[in-house]
Parts: C-alpha cells; sequence; structure tokens
C-alpha cells in the first residue's frame, strides 16, 4: 500500500523585493526570472510542487543560491512564503496562527541545520533535553528521554561532557539527538553534514542510515552532494533558480535527465550506484545460486556478493520470496556502461 502523503506543497512562492506581495500582477500567469528581474524582485522560491511521504527520505538538491534552504524554511514557516499552499497532515500551515505554528515546530517537526547551535555552556544532556525544556515537560522525564535519544545516535557515556569537549562529528550527533528528543513525524535536515571532514562525514550518512531504519521517520534533507544524495533517498528533487526542475526517484534522474542541467549535474554519477537489482534482475530463481541479494539493493551493493565463478544470484522481496535471480554478466554490463 502506498503510505500517505505528510506534506504536500503547491505552488509555492518565495519573492524578495519592493513590492513582492503583488508579483502576480506581473505579466503572464507565471512570473519569469525576466518579468521578476524587471520588477526588481528576486524569485528565492518559483511555484514549486512537490509531495513527501510518511517513512520517506525527500532530499533537495542544489547548487549554492538554487533556492533549496529558502524552500526548507517555507516548508516550516521560518520563512514567509509570499503564495502558494503548504498542507502537513492535510492542514494549510499557511492559514495557521503563530501560536499554532510554534506549537507544530515544537511538538511535531524536527531540525537539523549545518551549524550545530549547541549552547556552549551546558551538557550534552542538557542540550539533548533544552526542546523539552521549552514544551514544560518535568526534570525526570525530559532527563530520561533524552538519555535515550544519547544512547541512540552512540553516545554513550558522554552525557556530562559539554560542547567544547566533543569532535565535530560528536557535536553534530548532539545536534541530531536533541532534535529527536521531541519525537517529531516531520525532521528537516539542512546540509547537516556538509561541515565535516570526509570520512566523518561518511560515518554520519552511516549513522543517519541506521537510524532511519529503526525510527522510519519522515525527512526532508538538503544537500549539494549528488553522492550523499543517492546513498540516502527515497525521492529528490533538483533545483535551479528557485524552481524544482525534476523530481523523482535516484534511479529515474540518473537514467533519464528531463533536461540538460540535470544531464550535466548527474553526469558523473556511476549507473550501478543508482540502478536497483529489481531493474536489471532476470525472471525466475536458481538453485545452484548463492546467497541472496534483495531487489531494493544497488547493483554497486549487491556486486561484490558475487563469490569467484558465480553466474547468478537469486532475488528477493522483503517478505524473503524469490522474484529472480541476478545475472554476474548483467551486472558488469551495467558498470562497464558507466
Amino acid at each position: 500500500m502506498t503510505a500517505q502523503a505528510k506534506l504536500v506543497c503547491r505552488n509555492v512562492w518565495k519573492v524578495f523585493g519592493s513590492g513582492a506581495a503583488d508579483f502576480r500582477n506581473l505579466a503572464g500567469p507565471a512570473p519569469t526570472l525576466e518579468s521578476l528581474s524587471r520588477a526588481g524582485l528576486i524569485g528565492a522560491v518559483r511555484d514549486v510542487n512537490l509531495e513527501v511521504r510518511t517513512g520517506e527520505i525527500f532530499v533537495i538538491m542544489g547548487l549554492s543560491g538554487s533556492g533549496k534552504s529558502t524552500l526548507v524554511r517555507c516548508l516550516s514557516r521560518l520563512v514567509e512564503p509570499t503564495a502558494g499552499e503548504i498542507l502537513f497532515n492535510g492542514e494549510n500551515l499557511l492559514a495557521a496562527s503563530d501560536a499554532r505554528m510554534i506549537e507544530i515546530r515544537r511538538h511535531q517537526m524536527g531540525m537539523v541545520f549545518q551549524h550545530f547551535a549547541l549552547l556552549p555552556h551546558l551538557s550534552v544532556l542538557a542540550n539533548v533535553a533544552f526542546p523539552l525544556e521549552v514544551q514544560g515537560v518535568t526534570r525526570a522525564e525530559r532527563e530520561a528521554r533524552a538519555a535515550k535519544m544519547i544512547e541512540l545516535v552512540g553516545l554513550a557515556g558522554k552525557e556530562r561532557f559539554l560542547p567544547r569537549e566533543l569532535s565535530g562529528g560528536q557535536q553534530q550527533r548532539v545536534g541530531i539527538a536533541r532534535s529527536l528528543a521531541v519525537e517529531p513525524e516531520l525532521w528537516f535536515l539542512d546540509e547537516p553534514f556538509s561541515a565535516l571532514d570526509p570520512l566523518i562525514r561518511r560515518e554520519m550518512q552511516d549513522e543517519f542510515i541506521r537510524l532511519q531504519s529503526v525510527l522510519k521517520k519522515t525527512i526532508v534533507f538538503i544537500t549539494h552532494d549528488f553522492d550523499e544524495a543517492i546513498r540516502l533517498a527515497d525521492k529528490i528533487a533538483i533545483m535551479k533558480d528557485g524552481e524544482i526542475v525534476q523530481a523523482g526517484t535516484p534511479e529515474d534522474i540518473v537514467l533519464s535527465p528531463a533536461t540538460p542541467y540535470v544531464a550535466e549535474f548527474t553526469r558523473n554519477v556511476p549507473k550501478a550506484k543508482v540502478v536497483k537489482v529489481a531493474s536489471i534482475m532476470r525472471p525466475g530463481g536458481d538453485a545452484a545460486a548463492g546467497p541472496a541479494v534483495s531487489a531494493a539493493l544497488t547493483v554497486a551493493a549487491a556486486a561484490p556478493l558475487f563469490a569467484a565463478g558465480m553466474a547468478s544470484l537469486n532475488v528477493v522481496d522483503p517478505a524473503g520470496a524469490t522474484v529472480g535471480r541476478l545475472n554476474r554478466a548483467d551486472v558488469v554490463d551495467l558498470m562497464m556502461s558507466g
């Protein structure tokens, strides 16, 4: 069964400049970059439509200045959209009062940004418990929940440390634990790992994948790194000049780019990193095959499972039923094609 939509964004605009509220009076049904520029306006987010389903990791990506960070702030109304509709669990956030938005952000949304913004004078435990203190949760309950989140992100034993006593990767884990302490339905992460060294970044991506396998949150994740996007995403939306130029699965975007910009953006991505085993498997099983491989695995992840001389692997669905076979020759052909 298809998951229900948790967050729906319809025709959302964020226009900056004097007279931004009247930007729709410009010529044409949808103002262009040129018409906005002539009117002295900047279209940071332009006519964006997207749908994030429950339990999905939805990655929004683009180069610096593409509008991705402005968009994610519009989705939580940290930045006020100029026009459009944003539905969270069917409720139009743009019609919600300031008090209602504060309640939603405190209890139903979690946010992690590139800069950790930890309170330097508070311990790890107190930092993680802070949003619960704001909610008015009793000290015993908030510290118990904070300790649970600290253990979840692998920092058990660091509860009494101050932020300056932690590495960059550990500080980011504290930020993640703090955002999870409120048990959010919707989790926003804006380039949370981009300030980290490459090895720590990879480690944090692994940690993020592990957390999501346990928590199954609905996530909007912002990045400019396509390798990070294809590693984490269920769906990807690519932005350019404030608009979404293509949205789909990583496989859709790499194999069928909608525009020359998307094609250039994905040109160096190896196909084996995004193509799923299900896309190249053959019908039927193989009684002589070795270990089974998940249909949802990427071809690149499945390739090392071929032992010397093994010609094929059985492919199984989430229930463990055999749904096909993966041939070594097909894997080699895909990897050789780039």
